[in-house]
């Protein structure tokens, strides 16, 4: 059995996508997924299963929601190397009294190239900041989350990808939860 964390983009934010994450539990065991466990309403669902390929376990997810619920969403499944990838890689967390409740993580569908930081055009948004680790962009907001035009909308159509944003409270969380199964 392996272990993904399917993190959906765009549910249950300011009315729009609601879905019950019990209604989402039941409906993802019904199809054959195990152990399955949510974290918060944005979209967290832990699952076990068989099948080993990310981008089908995501799928299978996105068809079974449309299914289900009649939502078009968006679904970045993702690994615990990737959470703990956070925790090594991510340079802001190296400087002095960094606070943490600035600090994101953008996981995206694909692994992106070290070139796409030049796509981005992150100098656009001084003073913000970001860099890229594989298939996560991690991003240190000057002011905050919901006052930059840096946000996964802009991601997704500067890359060509799909993204979803976390805080890092939510991505402490997961690792845990993840080391916890």
């Amino acid at each position: 059995m392996t272990t993904h964390l399917a993190l959906l983009r765009g549910i249950n934010v300011s009315g729009h996508s609601m879905i019950k994450m019990e209604a989402l539990k039941t409906t993802l065991e019904a199809i054959g997924f195990q152990n399955v466990q949510t974290y918060i309403q944005s979209g967290n669902v832990f699952v076990d299963t068989e099948e080993e390929n990310a981008a089908a376990v995501g799928f299978k997810i996105k068809q079974e929601i449309f299914k289900a619920f009649g939502h078009e969403v968006p679904v970045v499944v993702i690994g615990s190397a990737d959470l703990e990838a956070c925790f090594k890689n991510n340079s802001f967390l190296k400087e002095k009294d960094i606070e943490t409740k600035k600090l994101y993580v953008a996981f995206i569908s694909t692994t992106l190239q070290s070139s796409s930081m030049n796509d981005l055009r992150i100098s656009q948004f001084k003073p913000d900041e970001a860099s890229i680790d594989g298939n996560k962009i991690f991003i240190k907001y000057a002011i905050g989350a919901g006052k930059t035009r840096f946000d996964q909308k802009y991601i997704e159509k500067k890359l060509n990808v799909i993204a979803t944003i976390r805080n890092w409270n939510t991505v402490t969380q997961l690792l845990k939860i993840y080391k916890e199964r």
